[in-house]
């Protein structure tokens, strides 16, 4: 009897690369979840997210290819170590629209102007970081507020929890109770062009006010 000249095929069941039953995928585990943490989360942090941030280092061809094929473009910025997805768009194709990202409400942008604005005035002085107060944040954003916009703790509950979804996504650490470190992300999310945007909206709503009252 001679030997058999293939080697006997693997039933689909026993297959030891798959990771669930009827699985199709190409993908090692780790390559699959750092694809579905991309999907799933606003940034990818290379200190936050160390592990992560390697093993997308190391496969960022599969992860972009993947993501292309959702229309989807991975930014890699490894100056600041930081990863994103963006939504492909173009007049040339039609594309179905799979990103829509919460957008920021009025008081995380006006958390997110402070945010640059000190971080912006600490890199100008040449410090290796820069860290605010919570009530420094108050502070300021509740200045921004008109005097017919609401309570004041109801403003001060929104202050705080625009703070808490911005250290979920890493645009802030908190490092010790009430007191945050800012992240370089704070330049992706807030480039300088809008906050120079928002800073002149801010200054004409004063002033506007300013005439309201003195009338």
């Amino acid at each position: 009897m001679t030997d058999a000249p293939f080697i006997d095929p693997v039933a689909m069941e026993e297959d030891p690369d798959e990771l669930f039953a009827g699985d199709r995928g190409v993908l090692d585990a780790d390559v699959r979840r750092v694809l579905v943490h991309v999907l799933q989360r606003r940034f990818l942090s290379a200190e936050r997210n160390r592990a992560e941030w390697t093993t997308l280092l190391d496969n960022q061809a599969l992860v972009e290819s993947r993501l292309n094929d959702l229309f989807v473009r991975l930014v890699v910025d490894h100056d600041r170590g930081f990863a994103y997805k963006q939504q492909v768009r173009g007049d040339e194709i039609d594309v179905p629209i799979l990103l829509r990202d919460q957008a920021y409400s009025r008081t995380e942008t006006l958390v997110l102007v402070h945010l640059r604005t000190v971080f912006q005035r600490e890199h100008v002085a040449g410090e290796p970081a820069a860290r605010v107060d919570i009530e420094d944040i108050e502070q300021t954003v509740l200045s921004y507020f008109a005097g017919d916009d609401g309570d004041t703790a109801r403003r001060q509950r929104a202050v705080r929890a625009a703070v808490e979804r911005l250290d979920r996504e890493g645009v802030i650490d908190e490092e010790t109770a009430g007191r945050y470190r800012i992240s370089p992300l704070i330049e992706i999310v807030m480039s300088a062009e809008k906050l120079r945007e928002l800073r002149d909206w801010l200054r004409e709503r004063g002033a506007e006010e300013d005439e309201e009252d003195a009338r």
